[in-house]
């Protein structure tokens, strides 16, 4: 529904602040200091550690306190609210104020809010988040941003009566239940989308694109049947090392567990693992098969896009004759990766240690279909990746929308802009 079809007020006035603007005229403003107080520090070892994850008070682990820790931190109980006043400017996107529906202990950092009226807590709940978002993140001072219950103390807050505060709670229960299924549905959209993308690649190369073609068995585990008229060849006959100088003004390229290989400057920064080694760079050409050693077996393996540097930590391959399709390794090696059976050609005592080497590739068996299969498949894949994330892209914007919807809602019930008692 939209938001503009909902009923308003009969009368409004100024709430003087200005994140709420406007306020049904009946309703009454108040300050923080008024509505709530802080809950004087209270140890309590009998219950688990907690902290507040996106609005939520949540669980933690105990083992990972140590009880000196867990002596210095306070009790919060089912019904009392939670803020965290650390480091505002280190996080802008998480809620930092939660109403614990659990008992625990949290860091004496947190501040611990008690009702000090009869008040109806979800609404506050609902109050209090858009309260964090529009106004509590500009409070505070200093490198690291962190408040006190004084510098929230003063704000100013609405209250209508309680009646109402129900009934915008009840509302918002059910409205945002059902945006958060819609979403959950969608999210799940998306999951499968993504998984059947990736069952397209993985059959498409190790089984081609003829489903009547006659099969063999590979001899190759994480393969098993593949087209009997493919080839099985061992990897050094198909690529050979580079070993390439670096240029004056060459930029840094980097390899991205989603395959893409390009110049740092063209994306962000995450979605990869930053070499230890930066010194000794090697030279990097455009349609260079790239394997990024350290993220390999996170499916870190691309074809190059752009003429530069990097780490000596990738493994950069060229095909040993033009019939080779390096597009179609760069998809075969990904494959292979997420199969996880590059952890288990470099032996790795643990996952974050696994450096794939060109020698650990070199003698391995790799399918090789006909040059025109390999054109073909690439052009396939292609075609099915470029299908699916305009699919993908279309959730994302719906559970984009879902969300903006539910907060701009959220906004308007809980400071009066429509009327839904």
């Amino acid at each position: 529904m939209n938001i503009a079809a909902y009923p308003k007020y009969d009368g409004y006035k100024d709430s003087g602040e200005g994140w709420i603007q406007d306020v049904p005229a009946h309703w009454e403003t108040r300050k923080l200091k008024h509505l709530f107080q802080e809950k004087r520090h209270r140890p309590n070892l009998a219950l688990n550690c907690g902290a507040i994850s996106f609005g939520e008070v949540v669980e933690k682990d105990d083992e990972r306190v140590p009880l000196a820790t867990k002596a210095s931190y306070q009790e919060v109980l089912a019904g009392e609210f939670l803020v965290n006043p650390l480091n505002l400017n280190y996080d802008l996107k998480s809620l930092r104020i939660g109403l614990s529906d659990i008992n625990v202990v949290v860091s004496a950092g947190y501040i611990v809010l008690q009702a000090k009226d009869d008040m109806d807590k979800r609404y506050f709940k609902y109050l209090l988040h858009r309260y964090d978002v529009a106004n509590m993140k500009l409070l505070g001072s200093g490198v690291r941003q962190t408040i006190s219950f004084n510098h929230i103390a003063n704000s100013i807050l609405v209250a209508p009566p309680l009646p109402e505060q129900r009934a915008i709670a009840a509302f918002l229960d059910e409205k945002c239940a059902k945006v958060d299924e819609a979403v959950r549905i969608k999210e799940e959209q998306i999951a499968l989308l993504r998984e059947r993308r990736q069952i397209l690649i993985q059959q498409a190369v190790t089984r081609g694109l003829n489903p009547a073609a006659p099969m063999k068995d590979s001899g190759i585990d994480w393969i098993g049947q593949t087209p009997a008229h493919w080839e099985v060849i061992r990897f050094k006959n198909l690529f050979m090392q580079s070993r390439l100088p670096v240029r004056k003004d060459d930029g840094v390229v980097t390899s991205y567990r989603d395959g893409q290989v390009t110049l740092r400057a063209n994306r962000r920064m995450d979605g990869y693992t930053e070499a230890v080694l930066e010194g000794g760079y090697q030279g990097i050409r455009v349609g260079q098969l790239v394997l990024n050693s350290m993220d390999a077996f996170e499916g870190a393996i691309g074809v190059s896009d752009s003429d530069g540097k990097c780490t000596p930590e990738y493994v950069i391959c060229d095909p040993v004759d033009k019939s080779i399709n390096q597009y179609f390794f760069a998809y075969l090696l990904r494959e292979m990766a997420l199969a996880d059976y590059i952890e288990v050609i470099c032996n790795a005592v643990r996952q974050r240690a696994v450096r794939i080497r060109f020698n650990n590739l070199a003698t391995r068996f790799m399918v090789l279909p006909p040059p025109v299969e390999q054109t073909e498949i690439v052009a396939f894949v292609e075609r099915e990746k470029s299908r699916i994330a305009d699919a993908i892209a279309i959730k994302e914007e719906q559970i984009a929308a879902l969300k903006e919807y539910k907060t701009s809602l959220i906004n308007a019930a809980v400071t009066g802009k429509i009327k839904v008692a």
